[in-house]
């Protein structure tokens, strides 16, 4: 595949802050939306990326901006509006940074005196609330997410902010990922690190049960369904997303750890921030963590390794013929990502942006496959008997089973991210496609589809146009995996209006309408 060049560096648009609307503005439509697609789309994303004369230094700090495009008989409209959490409101009333985000650290208020400034260090660590990360539904309202105890819930017509919930009130988690999966009947299950047995950390998988008969919130009867062990005992992994078949839960443990010391000490000293307390294992690899969803287990006796990667994002996983098939978004190596988010990186002049995606891992996808059924004498030999991969699996003398992937995809410094399925149909199953956004250097700038069985792909792209991560609508009664539409907010800089609604036909990718508005619209990196 190609790459686009960006010598203009119009993608720096995309980080920079825009205001709130105080009411949602008519989109100029062309082309023609399908009759029977109507509704609201909810994206999250950074929307201020400074307050006062401090700036927020890396991609994930900016303030939680909440988008709506809305779709009505042919009609459409856009409106956003800045979520109401503590960060944010603290931060516009004292003009400065009041709570420390994931790369940019907030410092005592110079106004007070030595004594009320030693004092607050004392009041223990104060969690950002700031949500911008997902939105999902849980019982029949919703919320705003990012990855640590705190959720937001917000009204998804006025796009008001409703109230902070603190997961930690209900359940033993620290904070839990901003990918949940959903069961059919409603029920939403997730994970996150919690303090396991003797004081070592753990990570829990947790479920909220569906909307109840007797409109209770969902959410007081959490429960947690199964502990997975830490591979080290005060350094748990980061963790964005795992993986859920109808019987089994899947976790990938990554060597990008958080080194809980390091972050209980440092926010007594002034100047830390989460991402000062990441740290890359360099010998353990990559773990993968298998535990029964029904009734629920830790399925201690296959240990499952790799060699070392990043993983953000699972693709969709699925039991066939006594496997376990995860496919997911892999970025090679133990350096982390993040590392290379910073905001300054990805305002740089292009050639800049290259050079420094050069330094980072680099982006593949990988189809891994879990063997169920092992014994003792298969030692040596590959387990995997499926027709259709080449990803291995091979028993070791020690009892561990070292794990080979089957490349998907696969182009230097050009990423498919964020992904999608149709997940309705698709989550748990076999199935063919997979629908992303197409990373160059780091840049959003085309939607992808692949074929996952075949490795066909097709692509959107349009000059100086960056996109955010598509959200596939399945055509309403029909039987085809991609019969539907994608979703994508689009921005093109420089364009008379510069904001858009893109929607794709999922089989072909071709453009069927396009809804613009003559407001820029910044980064939205994830939605559900």
């Amino acid at each position: 595949m190609t790459f686009v060049e960006h010598p203009a560096a119009g993608y720096r648009k995309i980080f920079e802050t825009v205001e709130e609307l105080n009411e949602p503005i008519p989109a100029e439509v062309t082309g023609v939306m399908p009759s029977w697609l109507g509704g609201s789309l909810l994206r999250m994303g950074p929307g201020l990326f400074e307050v006062g004369d401090e700036p927020f230094y890396h991609l994930f700090d900016g303030q939680a901006l909440m988008h709506k495009f809305d779709l009505k008989s042919g009609q459409v409209t856009y409106y956003r509006k800045f979520i109401r959490t503590d960060a944010y409101v603290r931060a516009m009333t004292e003009n400065r940074v009041v709570i420390s985000e994931f790369g940019t650290a907030a410092y005592p208020d110079p106004c007070k005196n030595i004594f009320s400034r030693f004092f607050t260090y004392f009041r223990g660590i104060e969690v950002t609330d700031n949500c911008l990360v997902n939105i999902y539904p849980i019982g029949e309202d919703f919320y705003a997410v990012t990855e640590t105890n705190y959720i937001t819930k917000v009204d998804p017509d006025s796009l008001e902010t409703l109230s902070k919930v603190d997961l930690c009130k209900y359940l033993s988690v620290n904070g839990v990922t901003a990918h949940p999966h959903v069961d059919a009947d409603g029920a939403v299950y997730n994970i996150g690190n919690c303090f396991g047995k003797n004081m070592s950390l753990a990570y829990n998988i947790v479920k909220i049960p569906p909307a109840q008969k007797d409109k209770s919130d969902p959410i007081e009867k959490s429960q947690v369904v199964v502990q997975l062990p830490s591979s080290e005992r005060l350094k748990p992994s980061y963790m964005h997303s795992f993986g859920m078949t109808d019987n089994y839960f899947v976790f990938v443990e990554q060597p990008v750890k958080i080194n809980l010391l390091k972050f209980l000490s440092s926010w007594s000293i002034t100047g830390a921030t989460y991402m000062d307390c990441f740290e890359s294992n360099d010998s353990m690899g990559t773990w993968f963590h298998l535990a029964t969803k029904d009734p629920a287990g830790y399925v201690s006796s296959h240990k499952f390794r790799t060699s070392a990667f990043n993983l953000f994002h699972h693709i969709n996983t699925y039991e066939d013929e006594g496997f376990i098939v995860v496919d997911l978004c892999a970025w090679k190596g133990h350096d982390f990502v993040y590392n290379y988010l910073y905001l300054a990186n990805l305002k740089q002049e292009w050639e800049e942006v290259k050079k420094a995606a050069m330094r980072a891992p680099q982006p593949e996808v990988r189809r891994y496959v879990l063997p169920l059924d092992i014994h003792r004498e298969e030692q040596g030999r590959n387990l995997v008997s499926l027709s259709y991969t080449t990803a291995t699996a091979v028993l070791h003398r020690d009892g561990t089973i070292w794990l080979e992937p089957e490349v998907l995809y696969s182009c230097p410094r050009q990423a498919f991210e964020f992904p999608q399925i149709n997940y309705s149909l698709c989550r748990g199953k076999k199935y063919s496609f997979a629908y992303g956004l197409g990373l160059n250097h780091f840049i959003p700038d085309r939607i992808v589809k692949l074929n996952v069985q075949t490795k066909e792909t097709w692509v959107w792209q349009e000059e100086e146009c960056y996109p955010s991560e598509p959200l596939f609508v399945p055509t309403p009664g029909a039987a085809e995996e991609d019969a539907g539409v994608l979703l994508s907010i689009v921005v093109k800089p420089g364009a008379e209006r510069p904001g858009f609604l893109l929607v794709l036909d999922a089989m072909t990718l071709t453009e069927l309408a396009r809804a613009e508005v003559s407001t820029i619209i910044p980064n939205c990196h994830k939605c559900d």
